[in-house]
């Protein structure tokens, strides 16, 4: 059976207009850009992309506007904060025929989750260390996304698109 594939990308740089609440914030210009570059990642270095999981939040909604990613989105308010649990759980929702889900969220939700599916992975430590806005942590996934953490996962890469 071919693995699935999870890529867990954090929202592009925001900015911090005055009076914006936290949920409303737009990326910055730098943002915008790096959403782009980490679109163009995705679509040169992986499969296509079958399903989007995205927080509602402005930044992650336009993070993925900018990445160009054109596939069926699903927006949910469980990801704006989000433990890696509760992204699990999220995922766990996934049609079992994805075979490519892409994950728009926050830290920690997004490096914790990639951590606790392969804690001890050689990637591991970098993304440990840093998981700055726009990263991307990819995992290749055996069995279905409703029993992931019963199932295994192995990161492939971490890419920061500068």
């Amino acid at each position: 059976m071919r693995s699935k594939v999870l890529i867990l990308l954090r929202h592009g740089k925001s900015a911090y207009p005055d009076g914006v609440a936290d949920h409303a914030r737009p990326l910055a210009p730098r943002g915008q850009r790096e959403a782009g570059l980490a679109g163009d990642w995705i679509r040169l270095t992986q499969p296509p992309v079958d399903a989007v999981l995205c927080s509602t939040a402005t930044r992650t909604r336009l993070t993925l506007a900018a990445s160009g990613i054109d596939a069926p989105a699903r927006y949910a308010d469980t990801l704006y904060g989000a433990s890696a649990a509760e992204v699990l759980r999220e995922i766990a929702s996934t049609d079992a025929a994805v075979r490519t889900l892409l994950v728009v969220g926050h830290e920690p939700g997004i490096p914790d989750t990639a951590l606790a599916l392969d804690p001890g992975g050689p990637l591991a430590e970098r993304i440990a260390d840093r998981f700055p806005t726009s990263a991307m942590a990819t995992l290749a996934v055996t069995g279905s996304w409703a029993d992931l953490l019963d199932s295994r996962a192995r990161l492939t890469d971490f890419h920061i698109p500068r």
